[in-house]
């Protein structure tokens, strides 16, 4: 009885999960993952603009921008890397920093300003530029903000270039495919990606 009275639940579970899993449809896989804006926690990036505030010290607060190289510049501390950090981040920094100036600073850094995610459109599209994103984009959307195809452009022959690490990769679409198939409208930017119409 007892035996029974444990291993009826535990065979129940896992019935109750062969069934799950045989109603659970398979999804298509995506080569990519899809560029979430405001999941997480942002990463400060080149151009964007911090406002660090210092309690009770007004002289150290700033509002800076973060330059080219990664670095802002701030009262006492000088330089510091901001590029890729998170904003509780770079307030433990700050902080750390301001200790052999304050006995116990209170700081704060807020990001005013999202400036740095940017993606390049190129080739046979009539607005070929690097333009800045603030929110996830498909390559559909990328394509009609660089103004559309030109008249030659191969629909069929669009490559998405993605740096991950050392390697890029090359992500060759189909977009002619993509106008009758809506699945293939959802392939999602990451920041920093180059699209190149042929």
């Amino acid at each position: 009885m007892g035996k029974r009275a444990v291993l009826a639940p535990v065979l129940l579970l896992i019935c109750l999960g062969c069934v799950v899993r045989a109603e659970t449809p398979k999804k298509p896989v995506n080569l990519t993952p899809p560029l979430v804006f405001g999941e997480g926690e942002y990463r400060v990036g080149p151009e964007d603009v911090l406002e660090v505030f210092v309690w009770r010290e007004p002289e150290l607060t700033a509002t800076v921008v973060v330059r080219p190289d990664g670095k802002i510049s701030l009262p006492l501390i000088s330089e510091l890397d901001a590029s890729g950090k998170t904003a509780a981040q770079l307030q433990q920094e700050v902080r750390a920093g301001l200790r052999q100036y304050l006995e116990d600073p209170v700081v704060s850094v807020i990001v005013k300003e999202v400036n740095s995610p940017k993606l390049s459109v190129l080739g046979q599209v009539r607005k070929p530029d690097r333009y800045r994103i603030k929110q996830r984009i498909t390559v559909l959307e990328a394509i009609a903000m660089a103004g559309g195809f030109t008249d030659f452009a191969k629909r069929d022959k669009v490559v998405v270039i993605r740096n991950h690490g050392r390697e890029a990769q090359r992500i060759v679409l189909d977009l002619g495919k993509a106008l009758k198939n809506d699945r293939f409208g959802e392939f999602y930017l990451e920041p920093f990606d180059t699209l190149y119409v042929e």
